[in-house]
C-alpha cells in the first residue's frame, strides 16, 4: 500500500471541522478520483497529502501514511524533500503558480537545480526533453515565453512536464482541466494517463466532472460537506450509486442526442 490516509479531520482556524473522518488507501500505479461540489473538502484532502495546508488550517485528527511515514507530523524539511521528488501536484491553473515576471524555461531550470542533481545546461536539456514528452510544440522556443503569453492548455501540458521531472509515486491533480475548453482537456487527461501508465504512477485527482472520474478512475470517492458520502469503482458508483447526492451528480451528465454518457 503506498498511501492510507485514515479518520481524517481538517479544520480552519477554530470552526468545526471542514473534513471529517476521511478514510481511503492507495495503491501504486492507482488511480483515484475524488468528486463532489465546490466547498465538499476534495482540496483540503489532498493539500493535506501535499503538505500545504493555509497557515490557519491543522489537523485535528487521523493519519497520512505515505510509504510508511506519517505526513501528519512530518517536519517542514522533511517535507520538502519529498514535494517534486515523490509527490508532485499540478494545481486547477498552473499560471498561477508561475512567477509572471520570470520565463517558463528560467523557472523549470531553478526547480530541476532545487533537488541538486542537474547543471544549468543539463536542466535546460531536461526540461525541454520533458516538454517534448508532454505533447509540447516548439518546447525550447515556448520555454522562453512568460506565463502569460501561453494558453491554458500550455500551462497545464508545462505543468505535467514539471510534475514528471522526478517520476514522483503520487501526482496530486487539483481539477487540471476545470478552466479549459472541451477538447483541451481530453488532451491533457490523455497526457496524463500517458504519464501514468509510463512512470506506474499513482494519481489522485479532485473534480467534480462525475463523468471524467468513470473515464479514468479505479476508484471514486464523493464527497459532500466535508464527508465521504460513498466510495467504490467507477462500475458501482456510476451503476449502483447508493447515496442521493450521488445520483444527483449523475443525473447531472449532460445529454446530447441520445443516452447520458458517463463512461
Amino acid at each position: 500500500m503506498l498511501l492510507d490516509v485514515k479518520n481524517l479531520a481538517i479544520t480552519y482556524g477554530d470552526l468545526e471541522p471542514v473534513v471529517k473522518d476521511v478514510s481511503f488507501t492507495l495503491d501504486e500505479g492507482e488511480v483515484l478520483v475524488i468528486v463532489g461540489e465546490s466547498g465538499s473538502g476534495k482540496t483540503t484532502v489532498i493539500r493535506t497529502i501535499q503538505g500545504c495546508l493555509p497557515l490557519n488550517a491543522k489537523v485535528m485528527e487521523g493519519s497520512v501514511v505515505f510509504d510508511g511515514q506519517e505526513l501528519t507530523t512530518l517536519s517542514e524539511e522533511a517535507f520538502r524533500q519529498l514535494r517534486g521528488s515523490e509527490i508532485c501536484m499540478i494545481f486547477q491553473d498552473t499560471g498561477s503558480m508561475l512567477d509572471p515576471i520570470k520565463t517558463i524555461g528560467s523557472q523549470f531550470v531553478e526547480y530541476l537545480q532545487l533537488h541538486g542533481i542537474f547543471t544549468k545546461k543539463e536542466a535546460f536539456a531536461k526540461a525541454v526533453s520533458l516538454c517534448n514528452c508532454a505533447a509540447i510544440e516548439n518546447a525550447e522556443e515556448l520555454l522562453t515565453h512568460y506565463p502569460f503569453e501561453l494558453s491554458g492548455g500550455q500551462r497545464q501540458r508545462f505543468g505535467i512536464a514539471m510534475s514528471m521531472a522526478f517520476n514522483p509515486k503520487i501526482l496530486l491533480a487539483d481539477e487540471p482541466t476545470a478552466a479549459l475548453d472541451v477538447t483541451t482537456q481530453a488532451q491533457v487527461v490523455d497526457e496524463l494517463m500517458r504519464a501514468q501508465e509510463k512512470n506506474n504512477m499513482a494519481i489522485i485527482m479532485v473534480t467534480h466532472n462525475i463523468a471524467l472520474a468513470a473515464h479514468i478512475a479505479d476508484k471514486i470517492l464523493v464527497m459532500k460537506q466535508g464527508v465521504v458520502v460513498e466510495a467504490g469503482t467507477p462500475k458501482e458508483i456510476i451503476y449502483n450509486p447508493q447515496h442521493e447526492y450521488t445520483k444527483t451528480l449523475i443525473k447531472a451528465v449532460p445529454e446530447i442526442g441520445g443516452p447520458r454518457y458517463v463512461d
